[in-house]
């Protein structure tokens, strides 16, 4: 979603002929000499919420629990479809990596060759611009093309007569052999095994035709060259085609299929599948595929198309084979996986251009091909919103409304807005008012409905839609926009800041930028762009119209130049502070600068992750990567990145090999990290505590050494070393690294010093900016009071947090307030499908005896992570209790 664009008529061409100067006093403005509200509007101007195209049941859990029971009970050819389901649920929930694993499974469970085609090039369209990951493992000898190409013609059998029975016989002897003239050419053949190849030949050669007594049978218009027919001879004879060239096998493949040779022309299709490497040769051999319904030859150029996800959709002949290709074509192509396929174009080509003639086509097909209900939900839910973008109203109208009547609730946004749209306001009021008492209530029902309502009406809406859902962006902002328009600006920058605390979206970035424009707050505003920048690099701002980066340009202009030696002690200063957006600006411009980037890159990978940005962090680390300045340092960022896409192993490796190059603080720290993170094993502590040492003798800078200071009182006070822990806590905070103070406040618990230990998490709470986590370690040394508030605090700046609800149910619970304790855990369950507090409701369903409520939490519970020990053994004692 973009946000609010403060002039109509801007365009970056314009900009490029303007004075920076100019157009910021000109454009821009203070609120405070804004003289009309007019004005003030045209600033601050936000869009409408998205109606997303995605798949979002108004109870999620109900869903994936009834998912999860048919996973139990249904046929291995069910299963697929099911995990496909799963996948648009989490995909709705926004969990990547839990939607990752939900199509992984219907890969892994696929009923047939098609649908593992499609699912593996899916997986290959998502896990796209990974191809470095997989050369990384290749260097380490292990092979990563798990969802390679399939070898389709000895996966898929086509049922191919041997030869057609003599139904027919010819006893005449001069007529064993017949010649077949093919042009000038007469080529002899045995009558028999010509006659063996088809019916149609059987019928020709020995049946009551004028052919079975001649003894040369023309065949020069059939399309097949002499040195063609000459291979279907020894072909005949054989039962092989050895070297025969592709145009020669295309000829026989149409002369195979037209006389019913079935033999043949499998295995011509098969010899001229495994000739399909590239997408010129999938395209030129998919349009003889379809002709002659040839299912091995179309699905082997099928896979090459599907395995260049997005980019081969840019080339209209393949767009053109998939919007014309009718049902028989499908079925030639891809067998029973029509739908999956479509779902899978459709979702390519709505990342390319959700407006585009293209995708609304292949969601066409996507629908046609729907057969379950949840299919044709989702296909007409997502085509609605096709052509809600199209503004093609009425036919949007008629899909959000075939949607909405087979269950799909949140249709009911893109009803809404296109009944006002046409002028129907009200209608649109009440249509939400009646979703909302006729169903469990959700943070996007009252949302929608605040577009409809009056300002007074709205604001309630809103703040009724952050309770309920406290992750939405639109409530901040417009709540923001509106204490703007009053001058507010202090209470306008807090309620905005308040989502930027927990949820580092985009749109809100951009809206505070504009908001530090109008307050002439250049430094603070061109550190939110600069954030914007290094979160996406292209990225366009008010509407789409101006690219960040003139923004950034325009900006500058008004701030002071930092040399190199400034812009270190800002990024300690910030990095000490823990103001991690901060830190990613400074980083970003010292980018600028001639200085190694593959540390500051690798700095930057960091933050990213810290702030939960994991595709931004990993584009970071593929840039320290590129730019590092030595061998031993471009290793440590390749471990780096296998450690981070889950092959420990492997970054271990890359550790050992760069230290051999050189012994440098990075490389220790990785192994020393690594290690102390996957292995079981106690004795392993002594290792990671002499590497963590070997560390810190070696070169670097005081942001890292913190850390390493910090990672070894860890394993000092895991080992029971409490005294050397609290030395290397007290060092790391000598050089300003402010998250010792935790480490430190757990040293001084161990102690039995539970005062100590709250004051100090008070000192890293007044020294860091972003400070959920303190308020929610502190709460750990307090009493029961004290601890209430933190962990209230805790849920106010960060609602994703959950151990703040599971401590509120367990006291509601010890308290004898059931229906409370599970009313708090469902609170946060509505928008966070967290295993802990699933794995904790159902506990207090099972405890209270509703069997039926606890076994539907534990089958979502194992939706999230089907192997937790405590959920499967919970699973199973309440499955037993189950009438």
């Amino acid at each position: 979603m973009r946000t609010f664009f403060p002039w109509d008529s801007c365009k970056e061409s314009q900009l490029n002929t303007l004075n920076p100067q100019l157009w910021l006093q000109v454009e821009r403005g203070k609120l405070s000499k804004l003289s009309s509200s007019s004005s003030i509007d045209s600033l601050l101007k936000i869009p409408e919420p998205l109606v997303l195209p995605f798949f979002k049941p108004a109870d999620y859990v109900e869903v994936l629990a009834q998912i999860h029971e048919e996973l139990e009970s249904c046929s291995l050819q069910e299963k697929s479809s099911l995990y496909l389901l799963q996948f648009q649920v989490f995909k709705g929930l926004g969990e990547v990596k839990l939607r990752r694993r939900s199509l992984r499974s219907a890969w892994q469970n696929a009923g047939n060759v098609h649908e593992k085609l499609v699912f593996g090039a899916w997986l290959k369209y998502e896990k796209q611009g990974e191809e470095l990951i997989a050369d990384l493992l290749a260097s380490c000898g292990k092979c990563a093309q798990e969802f390679g190409p399939i070898d389709i013609g000895s996966q898929l059998h086509i049922k191919a007569n041997s030869g057609s029975p003599s139904t027919f016989s010819n006893d005449n002897p001069k007529l064993n052999n017949v010649d077949f003239r093919i042009g000038n050419e007469t080529i002899c053949c045995d009558r028999q095994k010509i006659a063996g190849l088809s019916a149609p030949f059987q019928a020709m050669l020995n049946g009551p035709f004028l052919e079975s007594l001649c003894e040369e049978i023309d065949l020069s218009d059939n399309n097949i060259s002499s040195f063609g027919f000459r291979a279907v001879r020894e072909f005949s004879v054989t039962g092989n085609l050895d070297e025969v060239p592709p145009e020669v096998l295309l000829e026989i493949l149409i002369f195979a299929n037209k006389f019913c040779c079935e033999r043949l022309k499998d295995t011509c299709e098969r010899k001229l599948s495994t000739l399909v490497s590239s997408r010129e040769d999938a395209v030129e051999l998919m349009e003889y595929a379809l002709q002659e319904n040839s299912p091995i030859l179309a699905s082997s150029c099928l896979q090459v198309l599907l395995h260049e996800l997005p980019d081969c959709l840019n080339d209209d002949r393949v767009v053109e084979i998939f919007s014309n290709a009718n049902k028989q074509d499908t079925t030639t192509m891809v067998g029973p996986a029509t739908f999956s396929l479509y779902f899978l174009l459709s979702e390519a080509a709505v990342s390319l251009d959700p407006q585009s003639n293209m995708t609304a086509c292949f969601l066409e097909q996507f629908l046609e091909s729907a057969e379950a209900s949840w299919q044709k939900i989702l296909a007409f839910h997502q085509l609605g919103c096709v052509r809600l973008l199209r503004k093609e109203f009425d036919e949007a109208e008629r899909l959000f409304e075939a949607a909405f009547n087979e269950g799909h609730i949140y249709s009911v946004c893109g009803l809404a807005r296109v009944g006002y749209i046409k002028g129907h306001k009200l209608w649109a009021y009440n249509k939400l008012s009646s979703v909302i008492s006729s169903s469990s209530p959700r943070g996007w029902m009252y949302m929608e409905r605040s577009l409809y309502c009056e300002e007074s009406e709205r604001w309630e809406d809103l703040q009724k839609a952050t309770e309920l859902d406290p992750t939405l962006t639109y409530p901040y902002m417009y709540r923001a926009t509106s204490l703007m328009r009053q001058q507010n600006c202090q209470a306008a920058l807090a309620e905005i800041n308040r989502v930027l605390g927990f949820k580092l979206a985009l749109e809100c970035l951009e809206l505070r930028f504009c908001f530090y424009l109008a307050l002439e707050d250049y430094q603070a505003a061109i550190c939110d762009v600069q954030t914007i920048l290094t979160l996406s690099p292209n990225y366009r701002m008010f509407e789409g119209r101006v690219a960040a980066s003139q923004l950034r340009t325009l900006v500058r202009e008004h701030v002071e130049n930092w040399t190199s030696g400034d812009c270190w002690l800002q990024l300690y200063d910030r990095w000490s502070c823990v103001d991690d957006i901060g830190s990613l600006s400074v980083i970003y411009q010292m980018l600028e600068s001639d200085i190694a980037k593959g540390v500051l890159y690798f700095r930057q990978s960091l933050l990213l992750l810290r702030l939960n940005c994991p595709e931004a962090a990993m584009r970071s680390l593929r840039l320290a990567r590129q730019h590092a300045s030595f061998e031993h340092e471009r290793l440590v960022y390749e471990g780096w990145i296998l450690y981070d896409t889950g092959h420990c192993e492997e970054g271990l490796r890359k550790a050992e090999e760069s230290i051999k190059i050189k012994r440098s603080f990075e490389a220790f720290f990785l192994k020393a990290y690594a290690l102390a993170d996957s292995s079981l094993d106690p004795s392993c502590s002594s290792v990671v505590v002499s590497l963590l040492e070997d560390a810190l003798k070696c070169p670097s800078d005081r942001l890292r050494k913190g850390q390493a200071l910090n990672n070894l009182a860890s394993v000092y006070v895991d080992c029971g070393k409490i005294d050397l822990a609290e030395d290397c806590y007290n060092n790391a905070l000598k050089i300003r690294h402010t998250r010792a103070h935790q480490g430190l406040a757990r040293v001084y618990f161990l102690k039995n010093d539970k005062g100590a230990a709250y004051a100090e998490m008070t000192k890293f709470i007044e020294k860091a900016r972003n400070n959920a986590s303190a308020y929610e370690k502190r709460s750990e040394y307090c009493d029961r009071d004290l601890t209430k508030a933190d962990l209230e605090m805790v849920t106010k700046l960060d609602p994703l947090r959950v151990y703040p609800y599971r401590y509120r149910a367990a006291v509601l619970m010890d308290n004898h307030k059931e229906k409370e304790a599970i009313a708090e855990l469902s609170r946060a369950i509505a928008f966070k499908a967290d295993l802990h507090l699933l794995h904790l409701r159902a506990a207090f369903h099972e405890h209270i005896g509703e069997v039926a409520a606890a076994l539907r939490d534990c089958r979502v519970a194992l939706s999230v992570d089907p192997n937790h020990q405590e959920m499967l053994e919970l699973h199973s004692r309440v499955n037993s209790h189950e009438p």
